[in-house]
C-alpha cells in the first residue's frame, strides 16, 4: 500500500518506523526545521531524521494550503495518508487526495480529549484509562469517524513522558492493524458521540504553577502531568523552583503553601487538603536534584511560604 506519512515528533517517528516494515512510504511530510538547543541551531524533527536514514523523500512545506504543496501530494498517487502529531492543518482538499483519505493516530479514547494535549489532560484529570484512537480525518478538530481503539491503563505514578512512550508504541501497533483491516475490507467506521467530547487544550507554562490551595492529589497529578513539559513549579519568594517529582501525603498541619518539614528524603508542603512531599527540585540555571542535594545549596526553611500570594 502506497502511504504518505505526516508527522513531526518522536511519537510520530514510532509509527513511521513500524510502517516501514510492511508498506511503501512514498513520501514523508514533516514541519520545517526549527532552532533548538542553547545554540539555536536548525534541527531536523525526529520524523525527518528517521526518514533520511531510510532514504525516504521528505517534504517540509510551511503550509498545506498552497497549490504547490497540494500538487506535490497529488503527484505521489498515495492510497492513504497516515497523520501523527504533524502540527499543520490539513485542508479539505488535502484530506480528499489519497484514495482512502487520511488516518490520524490520536493519543486518547475519542471523543474524550480532542485537541493538542490529550496525554497530559488525562493525567491532570485523574483518568484511570486512556488509549489510542485511529481516526478517519475530517475538517473538524479530532471529530472524524473512529476506525480502531486500543485501551491503556494510566499508572498511579505515570508521568506524561512515560505515558507518551507507551502510547507511541500502541499508536504504531494500532495504525498497522487498521491498515491491515482496510486492506481486507474489515474496517468499520464508528461515529463519535459529540455529547461525550472533552477538549485537551494546548499546555502553557503559566498553568503549571502549583496552586497550594488545591488538594494534594490534584497537585501530585500536576507534577506528573506537566513532566517533562512545561514542568510544574512554585515560587520561593521571587525565585521559581521546578518540581519534577512529588508524592501525595495525608494530613494537614499549616496554611496552604507552608513548608512543614524538611529532611533528606523530602520537603513537606501543606496543601488545601493534605500535604505534598517534594522529592526532586530544580532552581533556575541549575540541575534537577533530589531534595538531599537541593537543600545544601538553597535557603529553604521550615515555616517558609511557597507560591504567590
Amino acid at each position: 500500500m502506497k502511504i504518505i506519512f505526516a508527522g513531526t515528533p518522536q511519537f510520530a517517528a514510532s509509527a513511521l518506523y513500524a510502517l516501514l516494515k510492511e508498506h511503501d512510504i512514498v513520501a514523508v511530510l514533516t514541519q520545517p526545521d526549527r532552532p533548538a538547543g542553547r545554540g539555536q541551531q536548525l534541527s531536523a524533527s525526529p520524523v525527518k531524521q528517521l526518514a533520511i536514514q531510510h532514504g525516504l523523500t521528505v517534504l517540509q512545506p510551511a503550509t498545506l494550503k498552497s497549490e504547490q504543496a497540494q500538487q506535490a501530494i497529488v503527484s505521489l498517487g498515495a492510497d492513504v495518508m497516515v497523520v501523527a502529531a504533524y502540527g499543520l492543518i490539513l485542508p479539505k482538499t488535502v484530506l480528499q487526495i489519497p484514495r482512502f483519505g487520511c488516518f490520524n493516530i490520536h493519543a486518547s479514547l475519542l471523543p474524550r480529549w480532542r485537541g493538542a494535549a490529550p496525554i497530559q489532560r488525562a493525567i491532570l484529570a485523574g483518568d484511570e484509562t486512556t488509549g489510542i484512537t485511529i481516526m478517519q480525518m475530517d475538517e473538524g478538530l479530532d471529530t472524524g469517524d473512529m476506525l480502531l481503539k486500543i485501551t491503556c491503563p494510566i499508572g498511579q505514578k505515570e508521568t506524561a513522558q512515560t505515558l507518551h512512550d507507551r502510547l507511541a508504541g500502541l499508536g504504531a501497533h494500532g495504525i498497522m492493524e487498521a491498515l491491515r483491516e482496510l486492506k481486507s475490507g474489515k474496517l468499520k467506521p464508528e461515529r463519535q458521540n459529540p455529547k461525550l467530547a472533552t477538549y485537551a487544550a494546548k499546555l502553557t507554562k503559566a498553568e503549571a504553577q502549583l496552586d497550594w490551595n488545591q488538594d494534594t492529589e490534584q497537585l501530585e497529578r500536576a507534577v506528573r502531568g506537566y513532566f517533562p513539559f512545561p514542568v510544574a513549579y512554585t515560587n520561593h519568594g521571587e525565585i521559581p523552583i521546578k518540581v519534577l517529582q512529588a508524592d501525595s501525603v495525608h494530613g494537614q498541619a499549616a496554611p496552604a503553601g507552608t513548608v512543614v518539614e524538611i529532611n533528606k528524603e523530602q520537603i513537606l508542603v501543606a496543601c488545601g487538603s493534605g500535604m505534598l512531599a517534594l522529592k526532586v527540585l530544580q532552581r533556575p540555571g541549575g540541575k534537577a536534584l533530589p531534595v538531599a542535594q537541593f537543600i545544601q545549596g538553597f535557603p529553604i526553611r521550615i515555616g517558609d511560604r511557597l507560591g504567590t500570594y
